[in-house]
């Protein structure tokens, strides 16, 4: 594939490969996004309980085909969406066509985004996006950049412990076969206190975190108090 054109190089040419190959069934919820297609009903109403989003403007980070642009935007929000994966983007974009569901879809890296239009956002997705990059925690100071005073910042990825390694790998990639194997590499998963400690350093106030629990027996997902495999955070940008 391509190597995406672009000067900052917080990408793993590697992980955008990985995903524009599973570009073609991204919308097939019983495909290799099926369990992604469970979890969206429960990260859209996470971030619906924390900002009104009728005629809010709202940033998708790393939104793969678009299944949470689409909802955020279904919701009345004025979404704008970026990914680094041609493939990825042209399934959003059609799949927008199908759906008549307004997107604002773009091939761009957040750290330039920031630079173009600082403080333009009233809210800021970034799931199951962080554990893929080289420097999660560039990608959250140039989230934090993005906000208005007072806009939140939506965050999901997994956290480092021996029960994420046999859940979502072990389990989920080999087991279970709901994810491709290779999917995820444990190192790059990430701990609450990370988390919390890059989100101070962008001047961010954690608020929430909150375990995000996928039962495949059920297919479908559901917010739990404990965070050791999946979890969700929001934080908020001061006033």
């Amino acid at each position: 594939m391509t190597a995406a054109p672009f000067a900052n190089q917080n990408f793993s040419q590697a992980e955008l490969d990985k995903f524009g190959a599973l570009a073609q069934r991204w919308w097939d919820p019983e495909g290799p996004q099926k369990a992604l297609h469970a979890m969206n009903p429960v990260r859209l109403a996470y971030v619906t309980g924390r900002t009104t989003l009728r005629d809010a403007r709202v940033l998708d980070v790393g939104c793969g085909g678009g299944l949470l642009s689409e909802a955020l935007a279904g919701e009345g929000a004025v979404v704008t969406a970026i990914d680094l994966s041609p493939e990825l983007l042209k399934v959003a974009r059609l799949h927008g066509l199908e759906t008549g569901v307004s997107v604002d879809y773009r091939q761009q890296p957040v750290e330039a985004l920031a630079t173009e239009a600082p403080g333009s956002f009233d809210a800021v997705t970034c799931m199951e996006m962080l554990e893929h990059v080289p420097d999660p925690a560039a990608i959250i100071r140039a989230c934090a950049e993005l906000l208005r005073p007072g806009g939140r910042l939506y965050l999901s990825t997994l956290n480092r412990t021996p029960a994420a390694f046999a859940l979502a790998i072990v389990g989920a990639e080999y087991i279970a076969r709901l994810l491709p194997k290779g999917t995820h590499r444990y190192r790059d998963f990430i701990r609450p206190s990370e988390l919390a400690g890059w989100l101070r350093d962008a001047g961010l106030q954690l608020e929430d975190v909150s375990g995000l629990m996928y039962e495949p027996w059920r297919n479908s997902a559901r917010l739990i108090p404990r965070a050791d495999v999946n979890y969700l955070a929001c934080a908020r940008k001061p006033e």
